[in-house]
């Protein structure tokens, strides 16, 4: 089971250098379907993978300056409170139509992607409408990935580009360091409760690290438009994957 452990870190990774997202969309489906893990173990696997990527990759962002680190200190602030509220409402609410509502606000920004391509370089003036902009986005990105299962890259770079006008790179590298303290406390949390195999997490890691540093050198040689467009396709994906997930579920019922 070793080989295909190495091929999800390898993809997850690349994909977590080049884009700023923790990669668990991707690592989560491929562990499921190459590993033959069932959903809570590959989940719980590609979180603690996550956490050696993703500050692989933000050192690789912070050594050319594209780090926001009090925006990311405030956005991760949010993101711990909302964590444990998306996984209580998770076992309260019926998620049907909020998870569609989600998938539609997904494919609104990955449209304005394409049709605006975000700058390099911008950065936001900070004032106290940032500050509580910043925590009510950690709240959303903690929230969603309590209730669907998702890192909050996928969440927190296109908000940072398109509401508070960052730079592309500058709301990547900004991401990463954002997702790194949620993802150490559900580590610590799926651990105890028996769900993770340090092993399993430790081979996806490996190739993942040097996967995620040369995604960050690609990342900085891709033009912003295209990096757009390829963030939107990104996008996309992952709403046809959560449909098409759920769309199984009723189907089943």
């Amino acid at each position: 089971m070793i080989l295909p452990l190495l091929l999800v870190g390898a993809v997850g990774g690349l994909l977590s250098g080049m884009f700023g997202v923790g990669g668990g969309f991707i690592m989560v489906p491929l562990l499921m379907w190459l590993a033959s893990m069932d959903q809570r173990r590959a989940a719980a696997t590609s979180l603690l993978a996550v956490v050696p990527i993703a500050a692989a990759s933000a050192i690789g962002y912070g050594i050319q300056g594209e780090i926001d680190l009090s925006a990311a200190l405030i956005v991760a602030g949010g993101a711990l409170v909302g964590a444990p509220i998306g996984s209580w409402l998770l076992r309260r609410l019926p998620l049907g139509w909020l998870l569609w509502l989600f998938i539609a606000g997904m494919l609104v920004v990955a449209v304005r992607l394409v049709l605006v391509a975000p700058e390099r370089g911008a950065e936001v003036e900070f004032s106290t409408g940032v500050l509580f902009g910043y925590l009510l986005l950690g709240l959303v990105m903690g929230t969603a990935s309590g209730m669907f299962g998702i890192g909050g890259g996928v969440i927190a770079v296109p908000v940072l580009m398109t509401v508070f006008g960052m730079g592309d790179l500058l709301a990547r590298g900004t991401s990463l360091v954002a997702l790194i303290p949620a993802a150490i406390l559900s580590s610590s949390i799926n651990l105890r409760g028996g769900m993770l195999s340090m092993r399993d997490a430790a081979v996806v890691a490996a190739p993942a690290v040097p996967a995620s540093i040369a995604g960050v050198w690609l990342a900085f040689l891709i033009p912003p438009a295209v990096g757009g467009v390829l963030f939107a396709a990104l996008l996309l994906a992952l709403a046809a994957q959560l449909a098409i997930r759920d769309l199984r579920k009723r189907r089943a019922r």
